[in-house]
Parts: structure tokens; C-alpha cells; sequence
């Protein structure tokens, strides 16, 4: 699908802002809860989960809170996924200071859908810059094969955005692959609209591997997408297939565009599927029938899943494949990240067999 560089220590590098995610037990509302599970988290990272547990070298660019013991918490969790990490510990400045981003997020249960509260203020990573990281050590000595980023840590402050524009462009110079998770959120771009814009196309055209839904490449790229409602999902993938057609003539430097299909029958029972163009070639995966525990993180999953096949140079359909099972992995986590056992345990997935292995 792509051809990546060889002789490097990473095969993915990911700048982020890492947070931790509160979600309560049993699928009850945040609201009415006294019991939770506190996980460590950010989109970006749930993508590199992925490669990082399936053996795969995943190095993390991020800021942390000096002497908090929530950063503690995270670099433990960031070495328990087998992830590296690098990035400055910023001064707390008081109470009134830095911290890491809360994310409230129950999973919701039959017809009582997930609920999410984010609270941001003063996050830590809002304040990312390239000056925080020695840039030309980390690629163009240390080396990486592809960097991954998301429309979540892009649109996050103005210094975010322009962090990842420098970290976008010392990439390209290096022959690093990008990948690029548009994940639009409109509370990021309210007031920033055509700052974000002009970044975010920026990025899109220097990136190798484009991931959006419909709303996101509509609202961070201005391409004509489907509209919402109406036909199931699966009755739209013509449309989709015509959308990603409009992305590869607006970025055609990309060489892997991908959407993801999904349709809620319940909290529990979503239809689930993909689309993923790679050169000229078309894998598309009718949606199908997945159990959900927690929906959130599966769209990364899917992304991991992707990219994971690229850096092991499958096939676009097998990548389109792996990719739709790690999605559905996610889904069955608490973590709003999948943590693979093994290749073996993802294709089981795939193939439909849920039956025990002993």
C-alpha cells in the first residue's frame, strides 16, 4: 500500500495530549454513579495501542504535569501499553494551574445512549510546541515510519495546531509517512474556523493516509460529503465511495483514504463496517453486526488496525479487514482503546468465531 522507510527505531510516532477517561461500572449514568474505572487516554494514543501491543516500537510525544500524580499515572500506563514517551514536565503554577484533561464518559446501555462531558480546562497539552522536543533527533536520527495525528490535538489551542503543522513538515522532509484522523469537533472551531481550515487542509495535503467521516471531511475540508439521515448506511456506500473520490482529487498525495460505517441499532448492537481506497483499488466491508460494551475509542481502533497492516505491508484488503476487527475489538473494552492479545485473536474476530480458546 505504501512504501514505508526501513532502519528505523519507531514505527510510529504520535504527538498528543494525553488525558485520563472516568467511566462508570455497569454501563450506569455519570450522573447516579459512585463507582469508576480511571483509565489513561487520548485519541491518538488508542490509535498507537494497536502496534503497540502487537509488539511494534510506538513512541509518544506529549507534556506532563510536573510532580502530579495523575502524570505519574499515565507514564505507568503509557509504559504498561509498551509505548515510549517523550515530552516536557511543565511546572504546575499552583492549584489554579496546568492538569490533564478529564473526559466523563459513561457507555450507556440498551436504549440509553453514552453520554460525554469533556473538561479541558487547563489541560497541559494545549500548550504543545515544537521547541518542546528535539524534532530532527526524533526523525531524522532516531527515525520514524509513519506519525499519526488527529483533527482532536490539531484544533486543540492555537499552539497545538501550529505544533503539529511543524511536526507535519519536518516529516515530509524526513520521508516519515503521515496519517491523519480528521476527527472534527465543532467546539474546537468555534471562533477558529478558517485558522483550522487552512491547517488542517495543509496537513490533509502533505498526509499519506486521510481517515475522516463524512461530517469531518465536509467540515475540516470543505469536500461534499452524504447527507445525514434518510437511507440505512449500508445503502449509502456509493455515496461514500463518491465522497472519497472528491477527497483523492482535492489531496491526491495521499495513498490510503478511509471512512468508517456505522449504523446504532442499540447501545449494545451497532452494524458496522468500512470503506478504504488504496490507489486505485476499493475494499469495502459491509456493515455487519458487532456486540458493544463501549462504543468510544472504536473508530481509533479501526485506524490502529489500518495502520498496523500498512507498517506490516499487507494488502489493502487485508489492512481494510484487520483494521474493521480492531474497531470491533475496541468495542468490547472498557478502555476506549483495544489491547490485542495477538494477530491471531484479531482475525478470529474478522472471521465471526467467538468460540473459547483453551
Amino acid at each position: 500500500m505504501i512504501d514505508l522507510k526501513s532502519d528505523c527505531k519507531y514505527a510510529m510516532v504520535i504527538p498528543t495530549s494525553m488525558g485520563t477517561r472516568l467511566t462508570p461500572l455497569n454501563g450506569q449514568p455519570f450522573h447516579c454513579s459512585d463507582n469508576f474505572v480511571l483509565t489513561a487516554s487520548s485519541a491518538e494514543s488508542n490509535v498507537g495501542s494497536v502496534s503497540s501491543y502487537l509488539g511494534l516500537p510506538v513512541k509518544i510525544l506529549t507534556s506532563f504535569v510536573k510532580g502530579s500524580p495523575v502524570s505519574r499515572f499515565i507514564k505507568d500506563n503509557l509504559a504498561g501499553r509498551h509505548m515510549d514517551y517523550e515530552g516536557p514536565d511543565i511546572e504546575q503554577g499552583g492549584p489554579w494551574g496546568y492538569r490533564h484533561q478529564i473526559n466523563m464518559a459513561d457507555s450507556g446501555t440498551g436504549s440509553r445512549g453514552p453520554r460525554v462531558w469533556n473538561d479541558r480546562a487547563g489541560e497541559v497539552g494545549r500548550d504543545l510546541k515544537a521547541d518542546d522536543f528535539d524534532l530532527e533527533r526524533i526523525f531524522g536520527e532516531e527515525g520514524a515510519q509513519i506519525v499519526h495525528m488527529s483533527g482532536l490535538i490539531a484544533a486543540l489551542s492555537p499552539d497545538s495546531t501550529q505544533f503539529c503543522l511543524d511536526v507535519a513538515r519536518l516529516a515530509k522532509k524526513y520521508d516519515t509517512k503521515i496519517s491523519f484522523d480528521l476527527n472534527h469537533r465543532a467546539t474546537f472551531w468555534k471562533g477558529r474556523e478558517q485558522e483550522l481550515s487552512d491547517a488542517f487542509k495543509e496537513i490533509g495535503s502533505l498526509a499519506d493516509v486521510l481517515v475522516g467521516n463524512e461530517e469531518d471531511f465536509q467540515l475540516c475540508l470543505g469536500v461534499e460529503g452524504p447527507e445525514a439521515g434518510g437511507e440505512d448506511i449500508g445503502g449509502k456506500i456509493g455515496s461514500f465511495k463518491e465522497m472519497i473520490d472528491r477527497v483523492k482529487q482535492q489531496f491526491p498525495n495521499a495513498s490510503v483514504y478511509a471512512t468508517t460505517l456505522r449504523e446504532v441499532v442499540s447501545v449494545n448492537l451497532h452494524e458496522w463496517g468500512g470503506i478504504v481506497a488504496d490507489g486505485g483499488d476499493w475494499h469495502v466491508i459491509e456493515p455487519r453486526e458487532i456486540g458493544v460494551l463501549d462504543r468510544i475509542g472504536g473508530g481509533d481502533g479501526f485506524v490502529g488496525g489500518l495502520l498496523y497492516g500498512i507498517l506490516k505491508g499487507w494488502d489493502g484488503e487485508e489492512c481494510a479487514q484487520f483494521g474493521w476487527a480492531t474497531g470491533a475489538l475496541a468495542a468490547t473494552q472498557l478502555t476506549d482503546y483495544g489491547q490485542p492479545a495477538d494477530e491471531e485473536q484479531v482475525w478470529s474476530i474478522w472471521e465471526g468465531n467467538a468460540r473459547v480458546q483453551r
